[in-house]
């Protein structure tokens, strides 16, 4: 039997109108070359687990062939499932497209090209079955670059100070949910959006499972430093408005430290006759006084320009092809 016609028996067994047991979500983008791969490893990897699964593949406008091969592996298995985005919305985005429209008692979240590796499921989900609603994997060993390790290092501890969380920097997207959780996150329809933040923000039993993680053999990471900054800038917002807190400290700080300068100066002026002089360290002072308040302006600048993105109210993305939805 031709691996072909193993594929169109498996899925004919499969009810249309059934619910999965376990969805698969994987944005796409620059990593066309590894997709039947993917699919190949994650058929093998669950069937045993349950012939009647689903996988979501969203293209994010990606500048490869990307579309084309999602479209050759819906045509083999009607059990993937393909969503072209109109335009490149970013990854969370993506991911949120997916999970709009997945169905299974179960849904796994994961990157496609390769890193988390299909073979990790089942350890996932095993893990769910004792009672959890988030399963996390935990990479214990990060195949990634040390620059993007130090970015992701960075990032939660920045993230952990303002939000006040403790976060762990080797979990990522890649985990098993519950559909009430799911469910639960359709729900957060925020602009600015980060997909392990919202699940783990929304406080079901969870409980991280060590997994092995693969260096990255197709394509390279889109994330550039200004789109990990712009990432962290958007996070930290989104969930905190600890920044606004501090600008209002170092405003009233600054208010002390120049009225304990000014009784200082009054006090050597009339007690000892020293005049006030210095071009120099006025100018610095005002330099560093307006620097401060453009700052502060800037803190406050970006909390408006997150409400005025969510009161226009517009769409997390669009959707300009699908096949098998």
């Amino acid at each position: 039997m031709t691996q072909t016609s193993h594929i169109d028996e498996a899925s004919a067994m499969i009810p249309p109108d059934s619910q999965p047991h376990i969805s698969i979500v994987t944005p796409v983008y620059a990593c066309a070359s590894c997709l039947e791969s993917l699919y190949e490893r994650l058929r093998q990897t669950l069937e045993p687990i349950s012939e009647n699964f689903e996988i979501i593949m969203v293209n994010d406008a990606s500048p490869d062939d990307a579309w084309e091969r999602i479209g050759y592996l819906c045509g083999k298995d009607k059990r993937v499932k393909g969503l072209n985005l109109s335009r490149n919305f970013g990854q969370h985005n993506a991911i949120t497209a997916g999970l709009d429209q997945v169905a299974g008692e179960w849904v796994v979240v994961m990157d496609c090209d390769l890193q988390d590796q299909p073979e990790e499921i089942p350890k996932l989900y095993s893990k769910a079955r004792e009672g959890y609603d988030i399963v996390f994997g935990r990479r214990c060993e990060r195949k990634d670059t040390p620059f993007k390790r130090l970015m992701s290092w960075a990032f939660y501890k920045i993230y952990d100070y303002f939000t006040e969380h403790s976060t762990d920097p080797s979990t990522a997207n890649f985990g098993i949910f519950s559909l009430r959780v799911i469910e639960e996150i359709r729900r957060l329809r925020e602009q600015n959006r980060n997909f392990p933040l919202f699940a783990k923000w929304l406080g079901f039993r969870s409980v991280t499972v060590d997994i092995d993680h693969s260096a990255r053999q197709h394509g390279k990471s889109s994330y550039t430093f200004m789109k990990a900054f712009n990432l962290a800038i958007d996070s930290i917002t989104s969930h905190s408005n600890k920044p606004l807190r501090l600008s209002i400290i170092v405003g009233f700080l600054m208010s002390a430290l120049s009225l304990l300068y000014g009784a200082y100066l009054i006090i050597r002026y009339f007690a000892f006759d020293i005049p006030v002089e210095g071009w120099t360290s006025v100018m610095v002072s005002i330099y560093l006084i307006g620097g401060l308040i453009f700052a502060n302006l800037g803190v406050m600048g970006l909390y408006i320009g997150k409400i005025f993105n969510e009161t226009k109210n517009r769409p997390l993305y669009s959707i300009a092809d699908r096949i098998n939805t």
